[in-house]
């Protein structure tokens, strides 16, 4: 078989789906905060994700993917025994893990699939680690039985309140914050969109912790050389698949981010249209 072979696929919410995918050599090196870029195809479009986690002894990496796009969609339809042309990692910088004493991990959406195994390093080194989880709707709220495993507390959130608790994500941790817990939270990973990154960070500004946010830009080659990936980070342009993709979020532009991640969205929204109105010559000629 030619490429990296899909040996389990679970679907974990409408347009969310867990792959776990043959690719020993980065399941035995990969750290937490690391990811790959996959091809499907030969002359596929390049897609950075997070590993989620990894299976040494089985040679497997866990990647969760929400079809948004052309090529997500097409990720997401892939079916266990069937293989994905090119993987390339582990990319980026490890998260920066320390004995923080307590720790709280939050994820937003499908951002929870990558702080997952730093709340897991996190737990590993004895931190308390207090997880709180976000979602639109209940269906949304992705890997909470995983977490509880590790994390001494997880806190669901929604937007609609179908479940947990009504809200974002920062009210919750601003309950969390204001509680003084024991022992005291001194670090904070946040992973989500970016108007929630933003939040997060302004949040916890005042209150003076340590905030890591993980960057989503544009991102082609993810060796720091086509410079898509540039984010500007307490003033200095830095670039996410090299620097990062974690940084300290009270130094992070998050508005500029935010501007550069809708250069390509009419590109993408013709795209999708296109493959979803294709129709197969071959199927047809049959």
């Amino acid at each position: 078989m030619v490429g990296h072979e899909i040996v389990e696929k679970q679907v974990l919410a409408p347009d969310v789906v867990s792959i776990r995918l043959r690719a020993p050599q980065i399941a035995r090196v990969r750290k937490p905060g690391q990811f790959i870029i996959l091809r499907i195809s030969e002359g596929g479009e390049r897609l950075p994700l997070t590993i989620a986690d990894a299976d040494p002894s089985a040679g497997t990496i866990r990647l969760i993917v929400q079809a948004v796009g052309k090529t997500t969609g097409q990720l997401a339809s892939l079916e266990p025994g069937q293989a994905i042309r090119d993987v390339v990692g582990p990319l980026g910088r490890p998260t920066h893990l320390d004995s923080f004493g307590h720790a709280v991990c939050i994820g937003g959406g499908v951002g929870t699939a990558v702080v997952y195994p730093i709340a897991k390093a996190l737990a590993e080194l004895g931190n308390k680690v207090t997880a709180i989880i976000g979602g639109r709707t209940k269906d949304y709220v992705l890997l909470e039985q995983e977490l509880s495993r590790f994390a001494q507390r997880v806190i669901p959130t929604t937007d609609d309140g179908s479940y947990g608790q009504k809200g974002f994500v920062t009210a919750a941790l601003k309950d969390v914050l204001d509680s003084s817990p024991e022992p005291p939270v001194k670090a904070i990973y946040a992973v989500g969109p970016v108007p929630m990154m933003k939040a997060v960070s302004e949040l916890t500004r005042p209150y003076g912790i340590y905030t890591v946010v993980s960057l989503n830009p544009i991102m082609v080659d993810g060796t720091g050389m086509c410079g898509g990936c540039r984010v500007t980070v307490d003033g200095q342009t830095r670039f996410a698949c090299v620097d990062g993709p974690e940084f300290d979020g009270h130094l992070v532009d998050f508005d500029e981010l935010t501007d550069r991640l809708t250069t390509y969205r009419q590109a993408e929204a013709r795209a999708v249209q296109r493959y979803e109105n294709h129709t197969c010559k071959l199927k047809d000629e049959s």
